[in-house]
């Protein structure tokens, strides 16, 4: 498993450290977006200053992408597509007023545009609701 991770690293540019190799690890296993504190809270006597170094490194190579979330910043691993250059990132990113997680719609994206004139990098887009874990929930 972690030859796999460190060649994915490598692809991107990016030196497989001890640390980067759990802190990847780890994000591949979430499903929602998460904070430097809650995915510091994972790892036993990790140095945040560290992990947090990793999370600046995994945008900057294109690795992970950062979610503003009222004033807090959450992680999410990218798809292989996003590079240094651009996160190719077109969905929708929902915050549950509920359940208090963040994570990526897939079902919601926005349209690449043809334009050879410009070079959108990113966009962030941003929406806040009940998901669907909560609704059917709260359905019941």
């Amino acid at each position: 498993m972690n030859k796999n991770i460190e060649q994915k690293l490598l692809d991107k540019n990016t030196n497989p450290t001890s640390m980067r190799i759990l802190v990847y690890d780890f994000l591949k296993q979430q499903q929602i977006a998460m904070s430097l504190s809650e995915i510091e809270s994972h790892f036993y006597k990790a140095d945040r200053v560290t992990i947090y170094r990793t999370l600046k490194t995994f945008e900057e190579k294109g690795i992970v992408h950062s979610i503003q979330e009222n004033n807090t910043t959450k992680y999410i691993l990218c798809h292989d597509e996003c590079d240094e250059k651009t996160h190719k990132d077109w969905h929708l990113h929902f915050y549950c007023k509920i359940c208090k997680q963040t994570t990526c719609k897939e079902d919601f994206t926005i349209p690449q545009n043809g334009s050879q004139n410009y070079r959108i990098d990113e966009i962030k887009l941003f929406g806040k609701g009940i998901c669907e874990n909560c609704l059917k929930e709260s359905l019941q």
